[in-house]
């Protein structure tokens, strides 16, 4: 199993697994989002079923949404399915009280399943284990199962749970929910509301059963939560099973609700059985949709991931929703749908499950009436998009947002009027899921009049300019929402111009293949033989700031007289750029919040037809990336930083993006995954591999690969669906791997580990002391990396001494070093080990020591790791010492492996020296003047991770890079 450990938030990375290893209430609410179990029909946030003072817990059915009055409408959090109540003798437990003496947390993307594994000891000093599981079923979308096994340890007692649904769901201190009717019968619960402004009601229903212990059951509802209490009496070493079915019904699928939950609640078999459909129902999913990853365990946990955090949000059976940009795991935008879905998230679905993609894009055609209606507001025919879109299609963008400073004025939110480009993303993703599955049917119900009636709001939208005798677009935000108002922004434009030509193939599409149909949309959209000559005179005159000279686009007209900006003379920084120039400032520089054109040339380049071809792509790189807030900006940059990346061959930096986009929400880089998880950075981290790092090109008959794997990927595997063909790939380097496997890891002690450089000194102080010897701190440098009997014949020099006075000498000067490493401990051990050393055991690497000390074994006794080592070689090993590779060759055949498999971690010369001749790789630690020609050269081991130093010894390995000491992992 293949692992990698993630600082500070306690995560590790397993092929499937990501796991939680420590409870840190700091981190609460971004770990609730981080763990947020869900079926695309419902989802629900990764909060404790026992609740916690600071929690934000959250239950989301797509398209229930209710309005604010007065501000907007938004997704609404439904009722607590989760609630669980614990109480041990009279108290209850809650991690916020008592001790917990172990804690792990496990999300299971290959099920779709979490758990939960906590030792709790109450404040009176009764230990219990409790094991949660829940999961959101995929066989079954309104149902909802939760399990929790409890093993007193220490005690007999008397437990009670209570088990409840709980109506008073907030979205942030607003209430939408109002309550019914309810019910309770013996283990039984029901629950009937209503939201106040659109009059959804809601159905839940819970059933309830205990195993392993005979109890009591009592009635502890109130209004608005019907509840029921379990009493039993507890043993020590007796494992209690409780079960908690819960079914989910709204108005939009089911007359009455209610009655619909306590129907189906009452065919369902058990938990076991709904399990085991849940295994083969996501295992079908995955199928389609998995992308293997080889070589590196870090990229394939994420990847996975932010997969996982889209299918758990994908409309399975229902076309009038769609996927918010925070999918359904928080109340950030409120669950509004932007361009987001389209742009990034739908190429995933068309190529892995198109079935949801229709669903998709069948939103977008539900929702044409709002657009129409945004369109004559403003004055335009057709149909122009929302910016955030709700149920209806309607504008629900906010048109003021508040400062961070309570007496600053409220700052204008000009997205709603002026970011139109949106109504162009979508008609060119309905183009593209025809292209890609030739649903021609659909085409001709719905998508043709999405691109047909989107065509006519740009014909009213554009504006002619006499003098330059072309076609404009003035007054638009592109997708670098840094610059607000401005004219010909070339990503709207040359997308506009796509959509015109778009429009006018379907059009003749239609007329050929189903002129009735045509003929309907003619006559109901106006589209009048004068209406299509005018697209066709935009797509031809259309201004578009590009220099077939330069092969520079410029982002919009006059973005190169803005004034220039380094941003690495901003650096280190923990703000966007807009933050720092402020919203002015930034405008009037050369800064972005996203890449438009990066993004623009990736849309034309997924066709040769319109491809502006690498050349282009490489010159507009090298100007826009260095330019382009990708730090701090828009989340959806780094992804597509990464794949055009990848495209002009710099696949090192590639991956990098690709961590810092897959990160975003893992390990809340930015600071707000408790709002919910970034949508379209899930999706973009597909493109990036797909697209960049597999080189997916679509051709004229298929999609074809030419790949770009970085050089410690082993192999990169994953399926296209393409007009009815699955496409697979499998994907691998051109010639052998680089680096050959790495099983193991040999380290170094003394310099190392920990420092005992300081022991060393003062024993050799004190015998030359005792002795008349010259000796001090820089006579003690020389003598890193030596065994003892060296080291004091170089102190001694030419002085005349016996053999047995040697001896003697030596063994005074051990006497004084292990009198004073007696107080040696954990504390001692250097930055970073223990994390290193845990990473590389949780990745299945072997660990060795190779000390030329003959203390080695009491020093990693007392540094306490001693359970984290496989072997140790040591002075009495071998009869050669460093730069004889005897130390290390010897170590290498107590692992069990090969030299060529393992990797030595030495901080001197003679130890680097020792490691090669060897055949083995080298990473030195320190100045490249002291270790000499190690492989990679790292100032220590602080913030260094396996997957990251993989690549460097890949690299190193291909002469292409040698000194690290100014790039830690």
């Amino acid at each position: 199993m293949n692992t990698t450990i993630a600082p500070n938030s306690h995560l590790i990375y397993q092929d499937w697994i990501l796991t939680e290893t420590q409870f840190n209430p700091d981190q609460l609410n971004y770990k609730e989002t981080v763990f947020t179990i869900g079926n695309g029909y419902l989802s629900s946030r990764g909060s404790f079923e026992e609740g916690h003072p600071s929690e934000i817990p959250a239950t989301f059915i797509n398209g229930v949404y209710d309005d604010i009055p007065l501000f907007y409408t938004e997704l609404v959090n439904c009722p607590d399915w989760l609630s669980l109540r614990i109480t041990i003798d009279g108290e209850e437990f809650c991690l916020n009280q008592g001790d917990v003496l172990s804690y792990k947390r496990q999300l299971d993307l290959r099920r779709g399943f979490l758990s939960r594994n906590v030792r709790w000891r109450s404040p009176s000093g009764k230990t219990i284990d409790l094991f949660f599981e829940q999961f959101a079923s995929l066989s079954n979308l309104h149902l909802l199962a939760l399990r929790c096994q409890l093993t007193p340890v220490d005690f007999d007692g008397r437990i009670q749970i209570q088990v409840g649904l709980n109506s008073y769901a907030e979205n942030q201190g607003f209430g939408h929910w109002i309550r019914l009717n309810q019910g309770q019968s013996d283990t039984n619960l029901w629950l009937q509301v209503r939201t106040k402004s659109s009059q959804i009601q809601l159905g839940m229903a819970a059933k309830v059963t205990l195993s392993g212990a005979k109890g009591t059951t009592e009635d502890d509802s109130v209004p608005g939560y019907p509840a029921v209490k379990l009493i039993f009496q507890a043993f020590a070493g007796q494992t209690v099973s409780l079960e908690k079915l819960v079914s989910v019904f709204t108005s939009r699928e089911a007359d009455e609700p209610a009655q619909a939950a306590r129907t189906q609640l009452s065919s369902v078999s058990g938990y076991d059985d709904l399990l085991k459909q849940q295994e083969q129902a996501w295992n079908a999913v995955w199928q389609r949709s998995d992308i293997l990853i080889e070589g590196d365990s870090k990229a394939q946990l994420i990847v996975r991931y932010n997969l996982f955090q889209l299918l758990i949000s994908a409309p399975w059976n229902d076309d009038r929703v769609s996927i918010p940009a925070k999918t359904l795991s928080g109340l950030g935008y409120r669950g509004h749908i932007f361009w987001d879905t389209e742009f990034f998230i739908l190429p995933f679905f068309i190529h892995t499950q198109p079935e949801v993609a229709r669903n998709l894009l069948t939103y977008r055609y539900h929702t044409l009436e709002g657009a129409r209606r945004k369109a004559a507001h403003y004055g335009y025919r057709g149909a122009m998009y929302a910016w955030e879109s709700a149920d209806t299609g309607d504008e629900v963008t906010p048109r003021w947002g508040t400062p961070d400073d309570p007496y600053g004025e409220d700052i204008r939110i000009w997205c709603r009027d002026r970011e139109v480009h949106i109504s162009s993303d979508i008609a060119a993703a309905v183009w593209w899921y025809w292209y890609a599955t030739q649903d021609h049917e659909w085409m001709r119900d719905y998508g043709a009049e999405i691109v047909l009636d989107t065509a006519l709001f740009w014909s009213s939208r554009v504006e002619y300019n006499v003098k330059r005798e072309c076609w404009e677009i003035r007054g638009v935000i592109g997708p670098d929402e840094y610059h607000e108002n401005v004219d010909n922004n070339a990503f709207t434009n040359r997308l506009v111009q796509w959509h015109l030509q778009i429009a006018l193939n379907v059009y003749n599409w239609l007329s050929i293949t189903y002129p009735e149909k045509a003929a309907q949309l003619e006559k109901q959209l106006q589209i009048t033989p004068q209406r299509r000559q005018c697209w066709q005179d935009i797509v031809a005159n259309l201004w578009i700031p590009y220099d077939p000279n330069t092969g520079l686009v410029e982002q919009f007209e006059g973005f190169f007289q803005l004034e220039d900006i380094n941003l690495d003379d901003y650096e280190p920084r923990t703000r966007s750029m807009q933050a720092i120039l402020g919203i002015k400032g930034a405008s009037q520089r050369q800064v972005l919040k996203q890449p438009d054109v990066l993004m623009l040339l990736f849309v034309m380049g997924k066709l040769a037809a319109t491809d502006y071809g690498v050349d282009v792509l490489k010159k507009n790189w090298h100007y826009y990336a260095r330019r382009t807030d990708v730090t701090y900006g828009s989340s959806l940059g780094p992804a597509i930083q990464g794949l055009v990346a990848a495209s002009v061959g710099e696949v090192e930096l590639a991956t990098q993006y690709l961590k810092l986009a897959a990160l975003v929400d893992l390990e809340d880089t930015r600071g707000n995954a408790a709002d919910g998880i970034h949508a379209a950075s899930c999706g973009s981290i597909w493109m990036a591999i797909i697209l960049g790092i597999a080189g997916i090109q679509i051709t004229e008959d298929e999609p074809v690969a030419r790949p770009h794997l970085p050089p410690h990927w082993q192999r990169l595997k994953f399926k296209l669906y393409w007009r009815g063909v699955w496409k697979e790939f499998d994907l691998k380097p051109e010639t052998e791997p680089l680096v050959p496997e790495i099983q193991g890891f040999i380290f170094d002690l003394d310099g190392v580990l920990t420092d005992t450089a300081e022991f060393h000194y003062q024993a050799w102080q004190r015998l030359a002391d005792e002795e008349g010897f010259p000796f001090d701190r820089q006579a003690n440098e020389t003598l890193r990396g030596l065994s003892r009997r060296e080291s004091l014949m170089r102190i001694v020099g030419n002085r005349p001494y016996s053999e047995d006075q040697i001896l003697e000498m030596m063994e005074h000067k051990n006497r004084y070093y292990v009198e004073s490493i007696k107080t040696i401990s954990q504390k001692d051990l250097l930055p970073g080990v223990i994390d290193f050393l845990d990473e590389l055991r949780s990745a299945g690497i072997k660990i060795a020591i190779g000390s030329a000390s003959k203390n080695a074994r009491p020093v990693i006794e007392q540094l306490g790791i001693a359970d984290r080592i496989n072997a140790i070689a040591d002075g009495y090993s071998v009869q050669q010492s460093k730069p004889a590779p005897d130390l290390f060759l010897y170590a290498a055949s107590q692992l069990g492996l090969k030299p060529s498999q393992c990797v030595v971690v030495e901080d001197a010369a003679s130890g680097v020296q020792a490691a090669l001749a060897g055949g083995m790789r080298a990473v030195g630690l320190g100045s490249t003047q002291r270790v000499g020609a190690a492989h990679v050269v790292l100032p220590s081991l602080e913030g260094i991770h396996w997957s990251d130093l993989q690549v460097k010894l890949a690299q190193a390995s291909n002469g292409t890079l040698k000194d690290f000491s100014s790039k830690r992992g």
